[in-house]
């Protein structure tokens, strides 16, 4: 039984963000930037002329569902499943996917959330393509969106952090992306060939460690908030060893789905290479020696949005792969490292 992408929806919001206003709102410097990130813009659910939140992630996740049902010609009650990946729910409880399904009109379907990073998208694909084939579930809406705020103190002193956490805000946006995978016959549909999913941070430290600041009461002073936040970082990354390691893992994975489906490199079209910032990207491409002209690269100007990031690549994907051409993707994740990937191919 083949499961197909029907349709793909994205969402931004608010206007982008370049690095000369990253420089002015966080003193975080234009120039560094560019020269160590290589990423141009990006996008944030906050109103920075308000200094507020202006979206949640359910509004983000629901436009972007809402445009990937109109692509794939369904209505939403066609929906018999449905799953969401985030780093960044709303609240621990309830889960944000049932607030989607909920402003999506959905009742009486299965709903699954999976706490991930930069892998998410691809393990919640995973997880609906694994139903789909079981024949028990025909249509499939899977959401990926992550928003910055929940790691963002709006009223702390930027000009005080460590480099270690200002580059966070540099690297990362906000942003949700959705795929509607269906079991229906398509002729003009992408089909998904292969998935791998795996874990392989076995005894190794983690390259990336988030924490929330939403457990700091705000009737405390303000040296012991200081105090709080020098114990409970923000956010602490091991630039290096990402550096280091990403490469490796997108090339491994990259080889693997190559050789599961006795495909050669020079024979596949498109390639979807991890998006962490626009100048990793490139070392990416160039490490793992694929033509840059087949590699998909939005990240230099939408921010990595995490778990929505994916689903930029198979919108724009989908907008340039012809019939009988393929595509291989990966995504990886640092946090603990799991490298992801996905192998597709058009009718």
């Amino acid at each position: 039984m083949d499961v197909t992408i029907l349709g793909v929806g994205t969402f931004l919001p608010g206007e982008p963000i370049t690095n000369k206003k990253m420089e002015e709102l966080f003193s975080i410097r234009e120039d560094w930037i560019d020269q160590l990130i290589g990423t141009k813009t990006r996008y944030f659910a906050i109103d920075f002329s308000e200094w507020e939140v202006r979206y949640k992630l359910e509004d983000l996740c629901k436009k972007a569902a809402l445009k990937a049902i109109e692509q794939s010609k369904l209505r939403p009650e066609d929906i018999d499943l449905l799953v969401m990946s985030t780093a960044t729910p709303d609240h621990l409880m309830p889960a944000t996917v049932n607030l989607v399904a909920d402003q999506l009109g959905l009742n009486n379907v299965p709903t699954y959330e999976i706490q991930a990073g930069c892998s998410g998208a691809l393990q919640g694909i995973d997880i609906a393509y694994r139903f789909l084939k079981s024949g028990d579930f025909s249509n499939a809406l899977v959401i990926g969106g992550d928003v910055c705020n929940k790691y963002m103190d709006l009223n702390q002193d930027f000009q005080n952090l460590r480099s270690s956490e200002l580059i966070n805000y540099a690297l990362f946006g906000d942003g949700a992306g959705a795929v509607v995978l269906s079991t229906q016959k398509q002729s003009d549909g992408v089909k998904i060939k292969n998935i791998h999913n795996k874990f392989v941070g076995l005894n190794r430290e983690p390259g990336q460690i988030m924490n929330w600041f939403g457990f700091i009461p705000e009737n405390i002073s303000d040296m012991d908030k200081r105090e709080r936040r020098k114990k409970f970082t923000s956010a602490k990354e091991d630039y290096k060893a990402i550096e280091q390691h990403v490469p490796v893992m997108s090339k491994e994975v990259i080889e693997e789905l190559l050789l599961s489906e006795n495909w050669e490199k020079n024979e596949v079209e498109h390639y979807l290479p991890p998006q962490l910032s626009g100048n990793m990207t490139d070392k990416i491409v160039d490490f793992i020696a694929i033509d840059s002209s087949k590699a998909i690269n939005c990240v230099r100007h939408t921010g990595n949005n995490g778990n929505g990031l994916p689903y930029i690549q198979l919108q724009d994907l989908l907008k340039k792969m012809k019939s009988g051409e393929r595509a291989i993707g990966a995504a990886i994740e640092s946090s603990k490292w799991i490298k992801t990937g996905i192998s597709l191919i058009k009718d």
